[in-house]
């Protein structure tokens, strides 16, 4: 039950989403949802050199990216997930960002960076880079969730994966 993490140490960036959909479940590849922009975004930001498909996700480490998520339990949506497992998922995701050591680690929405963090429902959290890691030399992002169901504009969302990806080559700041 789940799909395997795609990682290794030292990655340039590694995604962290809530868990997989049922379509992922059923094809054994992440992001593999019909509606899901996670590989448009990918590619169109410049994380990686060409349009993958989730067939393809295990390739994801040849641009140095990794996946994990909070739950490994499939479900068809967020809301079927009890508070319980994502706060155990936060503390595992923790616990793996500080194996990994990715340059970055970007979380897929404001609520699973706050079950990462051990952080209230109602505590502000704003996108993109985060001032402060919590594991020493990691930098830490939060990116709009790419499902279509997000009512934010390609665009936007667009923008905060081409921030990890600066993020990722130069650090927080750019080169001259």
């Amino acid at each position: 039950m789940g799909l395997p993490d795609i990682v290794m140490e030292h990655l340039d960036v590694l995604f962290v989403g809530y868990n997989p959909g049922m379509r992922s479940e059923e094809t054994g590849h992440h992001f593999a949802g019909p509606g899901n922009l996670f590989w448009a975004l990918l590619a169109d930001s410049g994380l990686t050199g060409q349009r993958l498909t989730f067939e393809q996700d295990r390739e994801l480490l040849f641009w140095r990216i990794g996946i994990v998520n909070l739950v490994d339990r499939p479900t068809p949506g967020t809301a079927d997930l009890d508070p319980i497992e994502l706060l155990q998922g936060g503390l595992r995701c923790r616990a793996r960002v500080d194996q990994l050591r990715p340059k970055v680690v970007a979380f897929l929405g404001k609520e699973i960076f706050r079950y990462y963090r051990q952080m209230s429902k109602s505590a502000p959290i704003t996108w993109g880079i985060q001032p402060d890691g919590l594991v020493a030399g990691v930098w830490e992002a939060v990116l709009p969730n790419p499902s279509r169901r997000s009512t934010m504009a390609y665009e936007l969302r667009l923008r905060y994966f081409r921030e990890v990806k600066q993020l990722s080559e130069w650090g927080p700041h750019p080169r001259p």
